[in-house]
């Protein structure tokens, strides 16, 4: 369980300075929580028998200018602020309220009110968006801060859960490129080419990737498997787009992301467990299917009908450790969006994934 860590006054590298307040629930909850503020400030003054609501409407359009001003600047130089020092970022925000508020209160006053421009009105009002300003900042970001370490924890654990499919997977590659030495050597020499692509994707920074890079790796990594299986080992691969057939040229299909090394455990926990023990091999069938902004993937292959209780061990072990990793890595993308399903009919073993198109983290 990863450690947690305090809310520190430096961010997060790579992190936001504020929250996004460009956002539509952003915007909403800024309106909502000015508006309260005018009321709670009017009653305060007034009292609730003498509340004047044209003067409530007057006051809340001064305060709305102001904080939706506000929010519109600190959101253009969001970049900006995340690369600028805690301390240097908190003056400028800070600034930008007090700059919109004097603005507006001149405006107001000049405008509005029609009335001679009042030094101690526009000070008064310098004063109190001054405290309400920076209790606000200092709010949005702390939040911004903790959002950064949730996203940081949650990505450190997701390199986790990859690193500790890889070793498996090469372990793998490895007995096979040994087992072709002695007797053919140009096919080991073949499967070693194969296997330093497979390698560097294995070392990229865990993350996603585009759905045919991931369907590449797994057809490196069959290609491997038949070199040593010869016809024992086959594969199909089949996609849809909205009930039809479809290809991966296929522009929607195309622009599919998925978290790296989702299919490739999958596909090699097929053949190990699977088609391996088989003495006439079988073949590996997996079917992706995009369905107006959700994706399901089903990868199905042989078992053997009446395994050794070893063989039942080795094979629950091994799929248990992929199908659990792979269940915490869409819980982290995709959160309860997310579905894994195993399915085992008489003689075949069917895993379904459903997730949506657009991760969470993308």
């Amino acid at each position: 369980m990863a450690e947690k860590r305090p809310i520190t006054e430096k961010p997060l590298a790579g992190g936001d300075f504020l929250p996004d307040l460009c956002g539509v629930q952003s915007v909403l909850g800024l309106v909502l929580v000015s508006e309260l503020l005018v009321m709670a400030l009017l009653v305060s003054d007034t009292g609730l028998t003498e509340f004047n609501w044209s003067e409530f409407g007057v006051v809340s359009m001064l305060v709305l200018w102001i904080v939706l001003t506000s929010a519109a600047g600190l959101c253009r130089l969001r970049p900006l602020l995340a690369r600028m020092a805690p301390l240097a970022a908190g003056i400028l925000s800070y600034s930008i309220t007090l700059l919109s508020t004097g603005v507006f209160s001149l405006s107001y006053q000049h405008f509005i009110l029609q009335v001679p421009l009042q030094s101690d009105v526009t000070f008064s009002h310098l004063m109190v968006a001054g405290v309400i300003a920076g209790i606000t900042l200092r709010y949005l970001y702390l939040q911004q801060q903790l959002r950064n370490q949730q996203k940081a924890e949650m990505m450190a654990r997701i390199q986790a859960l990859q690193s500790r499919i890889r070793p498996h997977f090469l372990f793998n590659s490895m007995n096979s490129i040994a087992s072709l030495i002695g007797f053919d050597p140009e096919a080991a020499e073949r499967m070693v080419v194969d296997l330093s692509q497979l390698f560097r994707a294995s070392l990229k920074e865990a993350g996603l990737t585009p759905l045919r890079e991931e369907i590449a790796l797994c057809e490196s990594y069959i290609g491997i498997e038949q070199i040593r299986m010869g016809a024992r080992l086959q594969s199909e691969w089949r996609y849809w787009c909205d009930g039809q057939p479809s290809s991966l040229e296929e522009t929607r299909m195309g622009l599919i992301i998925i978290p790296s090394f989702l299919l490739q455990p999958l596909v090699e926990n097929a053949i190990y467990h699977g088609i391996q023990p088989l003495p006439e091999g079988g073949r590996i069938e997996v079917s992706i299917a995009l369905d107006k902004q959700r994706v399901e993937i089903c990868v199905r292959n042989p078992v053997l009908l009446n395994p050794s209780a070893g063989q039942a061990k080795s094979t629950a072990e091994g799929n248990g450790m992929a199908l659990e990793n792979i269940r915490h890595r869409l819980m982290a993308y995709y959160e309860k969006n997310a579905e894994l399903k195993v399915e085992q009919p008489e003689g075949e073993y069917i895993i379904y994934l459903r997730f949506p198109a657009r991760p969470r983290m993308s």
